[in-house]
């Protein structure tokens, strides 16, 4: 399985891009911060992301631009959970998470499907809003 955005662009995004998108992505629609926790340090990380809500608006989805082996997914899926922290929801648990791979991306909005098309990301993470 290739990896959709080469190893050296992810690198790159760590370092620079998510730390001068950190601050803003507060601001734009469906951008929030997912707060996880390192399977080895324990360290808690903040990573910012774009979420997409299901019809009920009781699961979230994330497209996985580096795929489903990317540290901050591996991370999530070893702790079982998540924290996605957005400006107009304000932060919610996320629980059950697991990956799913959908060529056809059906999950995802109209134009939001055509550019992960051109980007052949075909898997995304998907996680249940906890109650309570």
């Amino acid at each position: 399985m290739a990896i959709p955005f080469a190893a050296r662009i992810a690198r790159f995004n760590t370092h620079v891009t998510n730390r001068i998108l950190g601050p803003i992505s507060w601001y734009l629609p469906s951008f929030g911060r997912v707060e996880h926790v390192g399977r080895t340090s324990g360290r808690r990380y903040r990573t910012p992301m774009m979420a997409f809500r299901s019809a009920d608006r009781r699961r979230l989805m994330f497209a996985l631009t580096y795929g489903p082996g990317a540290h901050w997914v591996l991370n999530a899926l070893a702790a079982g959970e998540v924290t996605f922290d957005s400006r107009r929801d304000g932060p919610r648990r996320l629980v059950g998470l697991h990956v799913v791979h959908d060529p056809r991306r059906r999950a995802m909005p109209w134009i939001v499907r055509q550019v992960l098309a051109v980007m052949h990301v075909d898997d995304f993470l998907e996680g249940t809003v906890a109650v309570g």
